[in-house]
């Protein structure tokens, strides 16, 4: 069975490892090309993101794709001692990152989990909260992973997902569009020595389903009343759903 690795058509079984080496590549300057990519930006989006996930004293958080581990430490602070906030990414590189991250930081009490988010190793009805932060779209099987998630959130948890999308703004999209390929490509080359996987993450972005597509695949996993909202003119949207 085929699926796409950025505009390239690859054989599902092999994007995995295709990513793997994207992110193995990217690991250690992640947090850096993230900054300059963004102007910064990502921090408001990640910060308004907690605030909707409207987590809480003593709550049980799962971050998936967590990579280096900014909404994690983000998490730690609203559920408190008495929470529980695991991270997990597919990427051993993307987690050894996010250790280190935890541990400048303070947060010595967030478990790191190597797994796959479309079979995730945890129990059924377990999670307050599961949060995506920029990872569902490298993701192989975008749909079967929302139903792994759906499986380990308890009912009355939600699910959150953070994600770069499809621009609502008339005339924006052409902006983005170069800046996204003739730009941060080159950034990447400066920075990480690999405009390759810079190039790929842009294509990756175009081929994520928009809005109202991802909408309506969180809600085929089971999840009720899913509401987004688009920021900066709809580069990134929040999505919500509820179990």
């Amino acid at each position: 069975m085929k699926t796409h690795f950025g505009y390239k058509n690859v054989e599902s079984s092999d994007k995995e490892n295709l990513v793997r080496d994207v992110f193995d590549s990217v690991a250690s300057k992640y947090d850096v090309m993230n900054d300059l990519m963004s102007f910064g930006i990502h921090r408001l989006w990640k910060s308004f993101a907690l605030k909707q996930s409207c987590t809480k004293l003593g709550d049980k958080v799962l971050d998936v794709a967590g990579g280096t581990g900014d909404l994690a430490i983000g998490f730690t602070k609203r559920v408190g001692e008495t929470g529980e906030v695991i991270l997990s990414d597919i990427n051993n590189a993307m987690l050894q990152e996010g250790r280190n991250r935890l541990i400048n930081s303070g947060v010595c009490n967030v478990p790191l989990v190597q797994a796959n988010a479309e079979n995730m190793p945890f129990c059924d009805n377990y999670f307050d909260c599961v949060s995506v932060g920029f990872g569902l779209r490298n993701v192989t099987d975008k749909q079967q992973a929302l139903n792994s998630m759906y499986k380990i959130i308890k009912p009355g948890g939600r699910l959150l997902i953070l994600e770069f999308s499809h621009p609502i703004v008339p005339g924006f999209d052409k902006l983005y569009d170069a800046y996204s390929f003739h730009v941060i490509p080159k950034i990447g080359k400066l920075v990480t020595h690999d405009e390759d996987s810079y190039r790929y993450l842009a294509e990756s972005i175009r081929k994520h389903p928009d809005q109202d597509k991802l909408k309506q695949m969180i809600l085929d996993a089971g999840f009720k009343k899913c509401t987004y909202n688009n920021l900066t003119g709809g580069i990134v949207a929040i999505h919500l759903g509820y179990k």
